[in-house]
């Protein structure tokens, strides 16, 4: 899977790969070590994932992810 992060909002970016997994908010935190509250605050955009989250990400879930810079 490829996904390009400026054709999504923030929330709904991580909604979409958890989908795609087949996973549960729940099942989806515990592969990145975080707790389903973050996961359903990741979802909701109220809380700002990193870095960090999306490389946890690529690498377990063999995704690329593309930025671009806004013009």
């Amino acid at each position: 899977m490829k996904v390009n992060l400026k054709d999504y909002d923030r929330g709904s970016f991580i909604k979409i790969i958890r989908e795609w997994t087949g996973l549960t908010q729940k099942e989806f935190g515990k592969e990145l070590g975080k707790s389903l509250r973050t996961i359903q605050e990741y979802e909701a955009g109220t809380t700002a994932y990193n870095i960090r989250i999306l490389e946890k990400i690529t690498k377990r879930f063999n995704i690329s992810i593309t930025a671009e810079k806004n013009k």
